[in-house]
């Protein structure tokens, strides 16, 4: 069983898709495990009410992810508020669905017997990110950090699960997240963690596709994504996510996020 896992672990980060299969990835704040858990009954959802074979897929790390994104490899994919402004440029992908009513903020956590209070108690340290261009867990945070005079250093430890487990673990004084990724973690280490400091808010990740992608098809996946939260089976469906629903997106939501210049600070 355990190399059956294995081997589906792979395909999933790894995949080698057939002509006939539609790629739905998600950006890997999570292990490839959790988000295959998490993830994959909203792919059967859409297989079994579009005719298509929609398959998960993700990426050992962001940075990876980013690479498939540029290469055009995702028919499908859930990315954060950054990558869609980054991609939609360029190879083009167009948003579909964003979270309903909620902003997406970045958190700074550390261990709640630290007693540490105020952000400046870092000042000097070294810190766990998931990647340079995560935006709210890593890119919202180091500006703030930067913005009150803190000075760190920044490691980037490949996920939002890897960061929550460093800071419990001690191999950190804190680390940066999201309050969704935060409350999907297991009780037993979160428990352990608290959130020193909460970030503005700024619109959501987007589901996009590719412009490959049939537009009926795209419109389809748009309006059952929609529709998710108006049945008890789909807010079963949305409720591990810790996402209320999906609404529409159009390309003029992600703007707050185009007007921070990230390129310009995310180094």
């Amino acid at each position: 069983m355990r190399n059956i896992l294995y081997a589906l672990l792979i395909t999933f980060v790894s995949p080698v898709f057939a002509d006939d299969q539609i790629t739905f990835a998600i950006v890997p704040q999570q292990s490839a495990s959790r988000l295959a858990e998490l993830w994959s009954p909203i792919m059967e959802y859409l297989s079994e009410n579009t005719g298509e074979k929609f398959e998960f897929s993700t990426a050992k790390n962001i940075p990876m992810f980013e690479e498939r994104l540029s290469a055009s490899e995702y028919d499908f994919a859930y990315m954060n508020p950054y990558h869609y402004t980054t991609f939609s440029a360029n190879p083009g992908y167009m948003s579909i669905s964003k979270a309903k009513d909620k902003k997406i903020k970045g958190i700074i956590v550390a261990r709640k017997d630290s007693n540490i209070k105020d952000l400046k108690e870092l000042d000097g340290s070294t810190l766990a990110f998931p990647a340079p261009a995560a935006f709210a867990a890593s890119v919202l945070t180091r500006s703030v950090l930067k913005q009150k005079g803190v000075t760190f250093e920044p490691d980037y430890v490949s996920s939002h699960d890897s960061v929550y487990l460093a800071v419990v673990k001690g191999l950190y004084p804190a680390g940066g997240g999201i309050i969704r990724t935060f409350n999907s973690i297991d009780e037993s280490l979160r428990d352990q963690l608290t959130p020193i400091y909460t970030t503005k808010g700024y619109t959501p990740h987007a589901v996009a596709h590719h412009p490959r992608v049939d537009p009926e098809l795209a419109a389809k996946v748009q309006s059952l994504l929609a529709a998710l939260h108006d049945t008890e089976e789909g807010r079963a469906l949305l409720k591990p996510l810790n996402i209320k629903g999906f609404v529409n997106g159009a390309n003029s939501d992600w703007d707050d996020v185009r007007a921070l210049n990230i390129d310009e600070i995310k180094q």
